[in-house]
């Protein structure tokens, strides 16, 4: 399939499992590329939060000029619930909860449930294998990864994971969803981390233990990294900005399938204990405030 920028659409109906900062983003995403949105929450207080969270979203994309539209026509395509019976009916569901393996499972497998055999299901995990959850499902070929990257508004990246099982119209359709997002896909084979968790991860880790060594200050180790190799934010920011303990489970599960070199630093796992979490508790390596 040739992908064309021009020709590319989203689906008319997508359901997003996950109203957190993660899914609200991609909740956000679709509604501005012209889809009908429905947000699931695991009750009707975080579904009223997720909504928050989209509405803001979309109020500071118009404050920005990134869409003509207007709140109110871009309300009308949200709805918000705790049910995953609202996702019937829905072309593509993305998952986008914690990276718990049985948490995982039990949300794909309840949305699967409610979807029409031609439906997709996607999930935004950004380290678990694609195959291991996939060989859970009834409908394994309907099913790849969209690891969306935090904030998603703000990225230009998607990345598209491809299972041993999923055809390659489905990888073509997710690349055109992606590009009518105004994002750029790029798309790897299942693998432990895939392409950018893995070199994420790996980079963020060494920065812990330098810090933990007492090489340099977090400060001076990001500004090694943004203005030496012009990355937009330092590992150990970016770390804050993605969660510790959300970094903290990512290593430990690419050290079980990878090895040494992913074993979490001391100084992470007692920030995580500790619950300084970075930007959403409002400590980490460096200090927030809450939003």
């Amino acid at each position: 399939m040739t992908e064309n920028v021009s020709n590319a659409k989203v689906p008319n109906r997508v359901g997003v499992l996950g109203g957190g900062r993660m899914g609200a983003g991609i909740a956000h995403a679709f509604l501005l590329a012209g889809a009908r949105v429905t947000v699931v929450e695991r009750n009707n207080e975080e579904a009223q939060a997720a909504k928050g969270r989209v509405v803001r979203a979309i109020e500071a994309s118009i404050t920005r000029g990134v869409t003509v539209e207007t709140l109110e026509a871009l309300t009308e395509r949200l709805a918000v619930g705790h049910d995953v019976a609202l996702f019937a009916g829905s072309d593509l569901v993305v998952e986008a909860v914690p990276e718990v393996w049985n948490l995982k499972i039990d949300a794909l497998t309840g949305i699967e449930a409610q979807l029409a055999a031609t439906a997709a299901l996607a999930s935004n995990t950004s380290s678990i294998s694609i195959n291991d959850l996939a060989a859970q499902l009834k409908r394994p070929e309907r099913f790849l990864g969209l690891h969306f990257f935090n904030p998603v508004p703000a990225s230009d990246l998607v990345e598209i994971v491809v299972g041993s099982v999923t055809p390659a119209e489905l990888t073509a359709e997710a690349q055109c969803w992606v590009r009518a997002l105004g994002k750029t896909p790029i798309t790897v084979n299942d693998a432990p981390g895939f392409a950018s968790s893995r070199l994420g991860v790996a980079i963020g880790l060494e920065a812990i233990r330098m810090l933990e060594e007492g090489v340099a200050s977090a400060e001076d180790i990001d500004a090694a990294m943004t203005l030496g190799y012009k990355h937009p934010v330092g590992p150990l920011k970016l770390t804050d900005m993605v969660g510790l303990d959300v970094r903290l489970g990512i290593a430990e599960y690419l050290h079980e399938r990878l090895g040494a070199r992913f074993e979490p630093p001391a100084l992470l796992r007692t920030l995580v204990a500790e619950g300084k979490l970075g930007r959403k508790t409002g400590q980490g390596f460096y200090s927030w405030d809450k939003d």
